[in-house]
């Protein structure tokens, strides 16, 4: 449940980190701004698609490579604008933002890719068969009725389920919402809001 709420949190912040870079790219001049507007929208998208990425496919190693060569881009462009004006404030603002936007991707990729070891699973899966097992000769030997024994597997079996679906945060019933994500690229679709000097 902690990884799957360090998950949630995670695409809050980069939803944030984004939305705040945005915001400051608006304050560069020209040609940085418009540059670094089209590269953040194309940056939001593929952050979005990553959230329904299953961790360890092609897609999502194509979407993480590509998020990292607009970072480059983006990393050149407030170069350039911090360059153009080095004693200005909005390039430096601008610098800042786009580094904890960097970062908490970073963050955000390496904590879907935490899962929990394979043998941890096989452990627990172990474990739970032989508990029933136990448990279901144990009411053997006494004669007592064995919908005990199914109840209990039901419920580890339910138990297993649960911990197995937190683990996968793009598979199964409780996956990480994008919510954040999309609302901050469908922002960027309304006209900015900021006109640079």
């Amino acid at each position: 449940v902690g990884r799957y709420e360090a998950r949630r949190a995670l695409v809050v912040d980069e939803a944030n980190d984004i939305g705040t870079t945005y915001l400051r790219a608006q304050l560069l001049a020209e040609p940085a701004r418009t540059t670094s507007l089209e590269l953040l929208r194309d940056y939001a998208d593929t952050a979005v698609a990553i959230a329904d990425r299953v961790p360890f496919d092609d897609g999502f190693d194509a979407d993480v490579a590509h998020i990292e060569q607009l970072q480059n881009q983006l990393w050149a462009a407030a170069g350039d604008a911090v360059r153009d004006d080095p004693t200005g404030t909005a390039p430096r603002l601008y610098l800042e933002t786009l580094n904890d936007t960097i970062d908490i991707h970073t963050e955000r990729v390496a904590s879907l890719k935490n899962r929990v070891p394979e043998p941890v699973m096989l452990l627990q899966l172990a474990a739970a068969a032989l508990a029933a097992g136990v448990l279901a000769l144990y009411l053997i030997v006494l004669g007592r009725s064995i919908a005990s024994s199914l109840l209990v597997t039901m419920l580890l079996i339910v138990i297993l389920f649960v911990s197995f679906d937190l683990d996968r945060p793009h598979r199964g019933f409780i996956t990480v919402p994008a919510a954040a994500l999309e609302q901050v690229r469908a922002s960027m679709d309304e006209p900015p809001a900021a006109t640079g000097p």
